[in-house]
């Protein structure tokens, strides 16, 4: 072979090699991208029924409740029975303002009762749900459900709201977080209808934005293995699974608040603080991680 052919062919071999190089992803490149496809967010989530400021020794105290939520460390918190101006037994404060400006998170209320003032020129008397947040709240809607009125002398089941929602975007991930306070009365209908329509909403929900995580957070009236919840287990897991009671907080006897979450939502951990005093529940708090 001539000098001028063996150095063509080594040349034609040496150009092939780095097109092959420039073509295949370094290995480092190649990790660095399936590890951004399987990383997982945290997420710090929880649940309080802080009866409307108000602790098991009957003494209205928001700086005392603010420290429990405080003490919580989440990055969502659900509440129920939350008073915004609803009179006396809450001083007539905005309760959910007063702990989201307390504990500088954002806040969106969703109320179930919306009743004209005492004094005409007052706030609307307004009792409901409501969910702080550290990230930004990008929507907010109040939902309608079943529900049976603690304010008409002759209540039927009817449609009302109460139902609260917030889309958030966690590092990326859209995140739907539901909060709900479902019927407290022994005879279990009234949570069947209500079951039903939390399913019907929340499956919606998802279907309007295609890859959201879904989280409900409440008060639920009903212990794990009751016949009404079951239908809920179906779609979402119960992340407090194995904790301990919830109601009274003074001694609980029995777990009736959630920390519930849906396809996509990992549960790494939950537990029950033991707080006795700040209201008659106790919260509920899971860490759990989000798949992109």
């Amino acid at each position: 072979m001539s000098v001028r052919a063996r150095t063509f062919n080594q040349l034609s071999v040496a150009a092939a090699l780095l097109s092959l190089a420039l073509a295949a992803p370094s290995a480092s490149a190649s990790t660095s991208a399936s590890a951004t496809r399987g990383h997982a967010v945290p997420l710090r989530v929880a649940t309080y029924n802080i009866h409307a400021g108000t602790g098991s020794d009957g003494v209205f105290d928001l700086d005392r409740q603010a420290a429990a939520l405080r003490a919580l460390d989440a990055d969502v918190i659900g509440l129920q029975e939350v008073d915004v101006h609803w009179g006396a037994r809450s001083q007539d404060l905005d309760v959910a303002g007063e702990l989201a400006r307390r504990l500088g998170m954002r806040v969106s209320f969703a109320p179930v009762y919306s009743l004209d003032p005492v004094e005409a020129g007052s706030p609307r008397r307004e009792y409901g749900v409501a969910v702080l947040s550290r990230f930004p709240i990008r929507s907010e809607t109040n939902h309608e459900i079943t529900r049976l009125s603690t304010q008409d002398q002759n209540p039927v089941p009817a449609p009302a709201p109460g139902f609260g929602e917030v889309t958030l975007k966690v590092r990326g991930v859209p995140v739907q977080v539901f909060v709900t306070h479902l019927d407290y009365r022994s005879d279990p209908a009234v949570r069947v209808a209500q079951v039903a329509d939390t399913r019907r909403i929340m499956a919606r929900e998802r279907a309007d934005l295609p890859g959201a995580r879904q989280v409900l957070l409440g008060d639920l009236n009903a212990e794990p293995a009751a016949p009404e919840l079951r239908p809920l287990w179906a779609g979402l897991r119960d992340a407090g699974a194995g904790t301990g009671g919830t109601y009274p907080a003074a001694a609980p006897v029995k777990r009736i608040d959630y920390v519930a979450v849906g396809e996509g939502v990992r549960v790494h951990d939950a537990s029950v603080p033991e707080e006795a005093v700040a209201s008659d529940h106790r919260p509920v708090v899971a860490k759990v991680s989000l798949t992109r």
